[in-house]
């Protein structure tokens, strides 16, 4: 018969050899390496975090976008980023200039007027009673000489014999108006350089008919695009408007221009 005192010993033994065979185990055991981590920090094997995707403001919702222009070329630049407009409404103005009116003064004048024309136009159609407005106005000057449209040869030729050879600068007012009411407007200027143009060059060029209704008598954007040596500033501002301070404006006033192009890759993707 075990006594409890023996008993107790043998127990305490058993103990100690169960912590011994542990150790001894704990000593032989492989360490687990340990688990590789991303260059973003994140452990090998982990499901990766789900970026949210940003949908478009469906078109129904989206503010209207009138442009006050039936300029070709301003809605072709505006649609290279990404906007269409919702709609046209080009107004029939006076253009002359006001004797000693410097060129800033006259296309801030101009696009104005051509917003506030085209507000009258939309105010009884309820589709665009609360669209954004856009209006802009581009002319050509060499120094305070205001070179306007030409609509006839004989102005497209006595313009181009003026700016040959010689620096001009095309000022271009962009102006918006928002549909609470607010006026947001800025002027545009890019210095340009033409190479000295010989008589043959002119009257070849009056011939292509590129000329006809452009500030200065010429379309960079196509035939004169060679005669420029240098130019300095937005080029799309002598195209007719420039489309870095028209995204820039439209965007400060709410307008999702950054939206429209989400909308351009889903209609892609689908």
């Amino acid at each position: 018969m075990i006594s409890l005192k023996d008993g107790s010993l043998i127990a305490l033994n058993k103990l100690k050899s169960l912590r011994a065979g542990l150790v001894k185990a704990e000593r032989h055991a492989k360490p687990e390496p340990p688990r590789a981590k991303s260059a973003a920090g994140l452990t090998a094997g982990a499901a990766l975090p789900r970026a949210p995707r940003t949908r478009a403001t469906p078109s129904s919702l989206r503010p209207k976008l009138v442009l006050a222009s039936a300029s070709p070329r301003r809605l072709a630049l505006l649609e290279q980023v990404g906007i269409t407009p919702d709609a046209l409404r080009p107004a029939t103005l006076d253009e002359s200039v006001t004797k000693g009116e410097v060129p800033r003064h006259i296309v801030r004048r101009l696009a104005r007027a051509k917003a506030e024309a085209a507000l009258k136009l939309i105010r009884s159609e309820k589709d665009y009673a609360k669209a954004f407005i856009l209006a802009a106005d581009t002319v050509v000057a060499v120094g305070r000489r205001v070179l306007g449209k030409a609509e006839l040869e004989h102005e497209a030729g006595d313009a181009l014999r003026l700016l040959r050879g010689r620096a001009h600068r095309v000022h271009t007012a962009v102006c918006l108006l928002t549909p609470d009411g607010r006026w947001r407007e800025r002027v545009v200027e890019t210095r340009i350089r033409f190479r000295n143009l010989s008589n043959e060059e002119i009257g070849a060029y009056l011939a292509s008919g590129e000329w006809k209704g452009k500030a200065g008598g010429y379309a960079i954007q196509g035939i004169a695009g060679s005669f420029v040596v240098k130019l300095i500033g937005s080029y799309t501002n002598v195209v007719g408007l420039p489309l870095t301070e028209v995204v820039g404006m439209l965007q400060g006033e709410g307008f999702p221009v950054s939206e429209l192009w989400i909308s351009k890759a889903e209609v892609e993707i689908e």
